[in-house]
């Protein structure tokens, strides 16, 4: 019979790709690591991971069984807070696009205790690509997900705003055209953030001219270009908030308004623990 501290083994490898990290992680040995390893992989008559030092990589067999461990391993901590009627426990990783990351998620994060969430704040196509990998248990994109392995549930609608400086010429213009955007200098994020593609999608097919894009990868980077009078850049209302308030940056009016969808993400092959699960009605419940 496979244990559960083989599994606990096994899981642990496959998050952190060697065995230094996951002996940290469980309390053991770099040797009792390898050898619980060893053993699961003797008790299944195949391997688990490739060996390309000095990591280890899920092989096919590996991902097979990743999901199914997971859910062994929550579901047996669900048993146990179940008949100890005690704080829910267990680590949750969480992911978060820059938006939610920076602005959003950490009044989320007072539902939890301290300590019992790990959160990786990436653009969505990166956080997409850990969720597939089993690296996170939920995320919250503002970008489109790409992956049909994920699902993807409706979380909030967020606005996406035009932003310049108190002194651009174009802050005085009561309602902008979009012709008087297309040799307009920007301050964009990169490629495959949710911002970006907003971008993309709903501003700059309105354009017949895209003017110079500078890139940047922070949203707090981005807002503190465009005071330095660098360009104009197409932002979420949650992340301009603050210094539209205090009059460092303006919002300029589009005869259209641009909303986007916020989503919870996860793998479709993933167990939600109880911590999951309290998590995910925290963030349904929260903004309504």
């Amino acid at each position: 019979m496979i244990s559960i501290k083989k599994l606990q083994v096994f899981s642990s490898i496959a998050r952190h790709g060697n065995l230094t990290a996951a002996a940290a992680e469980l309390y053991l040995s770099k040797a009792a690591v390898s050898q619980a390893l060893s053993e699961l992989e003797q008790q299944l008559a195949a391997p688990l991971f490739d060996r390309v030092h000095p990591r280890l990589k899920l092989n096919a067999q590996g991902k097979l069984l990743q999901p199914l461990a997971d859910e062994v391993l929550s579901r047996v901590m669900d048993i146990e807070q179940l008949f100890q009627q005690q704080q829910l426990q267990g680590q949750l990783g969480v992911g978060a696009s820059q938006t939610i990351g920076n602005y959003l998620l950490p009044a989320l994060l007072t539902s939890v205790a301290p300590g019992q969430v790990r959160v990786s704040i990436e653009n969505t196509y990166s956080l997409c690509q850990q969720l597939l990998q089993f690296e996170l248990d939920l995320a919250l994109i503002e970008g489109d997900n790409p992956f049909a392995e994920l699902a993807v549930t409706p979380w909030l609608q967020d606005e996406m705003i035009l932003v310049a400086p108190p002194q651009h010429p174009l802050a005085k213009v009561a309602v902008l055209d979009y012709c008087m955007l297309e040799q307009q200098a920007w301050v964009l994020r990169e490629m495959h953030s949710g911002s970006r593609s907003q971008f993309n999608q709903l501003l700059a097919p309105k354009l017949t001219k895209i003017g110079p894009i500078t890139e940047l990868t922070a949203l707090e980077a981005i807002m503190a270009a465009v005071e330095a009078g660098l360009g104009l850049t197409f932002i979420s209302s949650h992340a301009a908030a603050s210094r539209l308030a205090q009059g460092r940056l303006v919002r300029l009016t589009l005869p259209d308004i641009f909303t986007r969808q916020l989503s919870l993400v996860w793998h479709k092959q993933k167990y939600h623990s109880a911590l999951a699960r309290a998590f995910i009605q925290r963030c349904q419940q929260y903004y309504r």
